[in-house]
């Protein structure tokens, strides 16, 4: 598979992968096609799910990034409200990891790029986290934004670079 053919394989891949497990957790979530944008384009950033993506001929990172009011609803939601939503609680965190393994699971079953893989997720946490990848012209970044409803925002950070 040429280079550009497998990027947009994983771009689609993982954006469809957030809204097919999003809404098979019962999240109402939308993909803002509109606000999708080359770099990084992200804002008051509370929670980050960091995947590695590693494989022949191509390495990168996916970040699932929530704001306060996204990590709020995932949680809720995931938990049926059994779960208080707490930034840095155990409980609340491995929430937001089992989303993460969930959707880079799908991800890989739906590229059928059988020579990718994804590492397990590290979990961060803080105020306002911003995504910096190394300067690079090989490395091709994009920000997917998503809405959660009632509230909440997603933002779905891919940089890859492909040999």
């Amino acid at each position: 598979m040429a280079g550009m053919d497998k990027l947009v394989a994983l771009v689609n891949s993982f954006a469809s992968a957030v809204l097919s497990v999003g809404r098979e957790v019962g999240l109402n979530i939308t993909l803002n096609k509109a606000k999708v944008a080359q770099g990084i384009r992200v804002e008051n950033i509370c929670t980050v799910a960091l995947i590695g993506v590693v494989g022949v001929g191509s390495r990168g990172t996916v970040n699932i990034m929530l704001n306060k009011d996204g990590f709020d609803n995932i949680i809720k939601t995931m938990s049926g409200g059994m779960i208080p939503p707490q930034i840095g609680e155990d409980v609340s965190m491995s929430v937001i990891g089992e989303l993460s393994n969930m959707i880079g699971g799908r991800a890989l079953v739906q590229s059928a790029l059988g020579t990718v893989d994804v590492t397990p997720p590290q979990l961060i946490y803080g105020e306002n986290i911003r995504n910096v990848t190394k300067e690079d012209q090989a490395m091709k970044s994009f920000t997917l934004p998503f809405s959660l409803q009632p509230s909440g925002g997603l933002f779905l950070v891919l940089s890859f670079k492909i040999d």
